[in-house]
C-alpha cells in the first residue's frame, strides 16, 4: 500500500475520500490547456514586446550623398554607387543611401561644405579639394611625392591615420571613410614639351590641392577646376596643360584631342584615396550596427576602385596612343625640383598649422619605412618583370 492512499470504497466502487478518476483527468486537461494558454499569451506578450527592439535596432534610414564627379567617370564616380549597394544589401534595404552626381544637388566641389552644413547627409569626394580651407584636407587624399595606394591604405588602416584625420574631420563636422582609390596617376596633358623648368614659366595648368602650391613656385600658374569643366577650357585655351587621373578616365574626356604630350608619373598623385564624408552629427544619430556596416562598405568600395583601375588602365593607354597621344617621361630635373620645392611648402606649412605637422610627420615616418621595405621585394621583383614585357616575353 501506498502512504497515504485510502483504499476504502462506497457501493458504487468510488474510493472514498478521494477525487474520480475521470473527473481528475477531466480537470488535469483543463489546468494543463489553462496553462499552456497562459503561457501562450505570454509568448505573444513578449513577442510583441520585442518587436519594437528589433525594428529600432534596423530602422529605415535614408541619405543622399552627393558626389564630386560626373556620371560618365563611371569608375571613380561609381565608387560611392558601389559602397550604397553594398549597404543597401547588407540592411535588406532599411539603411538606403541615393547617390548624385557632381552638379545635381551642388557643384562638385562644395561637396563637403554641403556635408557639414547639413544639406546632405553624405559626400564622395576628394578630400584636397578643400585645400584652401586648410591644408590638413590635402593630406587626407594625395600630396607630393607622399604615399602609394598601397601604402595609403597600410597608414589609413594601419598607421593610425584614420584616426588621426577624423581627428580633424570633427573640427570641420565631419568623419571620414576612405573610399575608393585611383592609383598612381599621371602626369596631365600638355599642349608642348615640357623639358625643362624654363618651361614650367607661364604655364597656366588645371591642377588641384597640394601639388598646385608646389608647381607655383616654379613658375606655373594653377587653376582648380571640377573634372566636368577641363575639355572646354583646355580647348580654348584659358588653360595650357591639365591633370586629371590615368588613361581610363583621360581616354573618356578626350584630353588627346586637344593636348597630345602626355606626361608622367603624375608626382603629386601617387596613392590619391577619396573619402566618404559624413555629416558628424548624423554620423553619431546611426545605430552602432550602420556605422559598421557603412565602414566595411567603404572599405569594399575602396579595394574595388582600385582592381577596377588597375584591370581598365592598358587597354584605354593603348587606345590613347593609337588615338596620337605622345608618352613623355618628366626630366630628373623638373622631378627634383619639384620634390625640393614640396618639402620647402611642407615645412611653410608645419610652422603655423599644428594639425597638418601632426599628420604630415605621421605619413612622413611610415613613408621612410614603406619606402625601404619596398625597394627590396615588390621593386626588384616588378622591375624584372617589366624587363620581360618590354622584351616580348610576356
Amino acid at each position: 500500500m501506498i502512504a497515504g492512499e485510502d483504499r476504502t470504497h462506497s457501493k458504487d466502487g468510488r474510493a472514498r475520500g478521494g477525487t474520480d478518476p475521470i473527473r481528475r483527468n477531466t480537470m488535469d486537461r483543463r489546468k494543463f490547456l489553462s496553462r499552456a494558454g497562459l503561457a501562450g499569451a505570454g509568448a505573444a506578450a513578449a513577442s510583441t514586446l520585442a518587436a519594437p527592439a528589433i525594428a529600432q535596432s534596423a530602422p529605415k534610414v535614408s541619405w543622399r550623398v552627393t558626389s564630386s564627379f560626373p556620371k560618365a567617370l563611371d569608375t571613380i564616380y561609381g565608387a560611392a554607387e558601389t559602397m550604397a549597394k553594398y549597404v543597401r544589401e547588407s540592411t535588406d534595404g532599411n539603411f538606403d543611401i541615393q547617390v548624385f552626381a557632381a552638379g545635381e544637388l551642388v557643384p562638385g566641389l562644395q561637396a563637403a561644405d554641403a556635408t557639414a552644413a547639413g544639406t546632405v547627409e553624405m559626400a564622395h569626394t576628394a578630400c584636397y579639394y578643400y585645400w584652401g580651407k586648410d591644408p590638413t584636407y590635402a593630406l587626407a587624399t594625395a600630396v607630393p611625392f607622399g604615399l602609394n595606394a598601397r601604402q595609403m591604405n597600410a597608414w589609413l588602416y594601419y598607421g593610425g591615420g584614420n584616426d588621426l584625420l577624423n581627428e580633424f574631420f570633427a573640427t570641420q563636422g565631419l568623419y571620414g571613410l576612405p573610399c575608393g582609390n585611383t592609383g598612381a596617376q599621371m602626369g596631365g596633358w600638355y599642349r608642348k614639351e615640357i623639358n625643362t623648368l624654363e618651361d614650367l614659366k607661364g604655364l597656366k595648368m588645371r591642377i588641384g590641392g597640394f601639388a598646385g602650391k608646389v608647381v607655383e613656385r616654379l613658375g606655373v600658374v594653377p587653376q582648380q577646376i571640377a573634372g566636368g569643366d577641363i575639355y572646354p577650357a583646355l580647348e580654348k585655351g584659358t588653360i595650357d596643360a591639365a591633370e586629371w587621373v590615368g588613361p581610363y578616365d583621360d581616354e573618356k574626356l578626350g584630353f588627346f584631342k586637344v593636348a597630345k604630350y602626355y606626361y608622367y608619373p603624375g608626382w603629386w598623385e601617387g596613392g590619391p584615396t577619396l573619402h566618404t564624408l559624413v555629416n558628424l552629427a548624423k554620423w553619431n544619430e546611426l545605430p552602432k550596427s550602420y556605422q559598421a556596416t557603412l565602414t566595411s562598405a567603404c572599405e569594399a568600395a575602396n579595394c574595388d576602385m582600385m582592381a577596377s583601375y588597375d584591370h581598365k588602365n592598358p587597354s584605354a593607354l593603348r587606345n590613347l596612343v593609337a588615338g596620337g597621344a605622345e608618352l613623355r617621361p618628366f626630366t630628373q630635373e623638373v622631378l627634383q625640383a619639384t620634390f625640393d620645392a614640396s618639402h620647402a611648402v611642407y615645412d611653410e606649412i608645419m610652422a603655423s598649422n599644428a594639425s597638418f605637422k601632426k599628420i604630415w610627420e605621421s605619413q612622413a615616418a611610415f613613408r621612410k619605412d614603406a619606402y625601404l621595405w619596398a625597394q627590396l621585394s615588390e621593386y626588384t621583383f616588378d622591375t624584372f618583370m617589366m624587363i620581360q614585357q618590354r622584351g616580348g616575353k610576356l
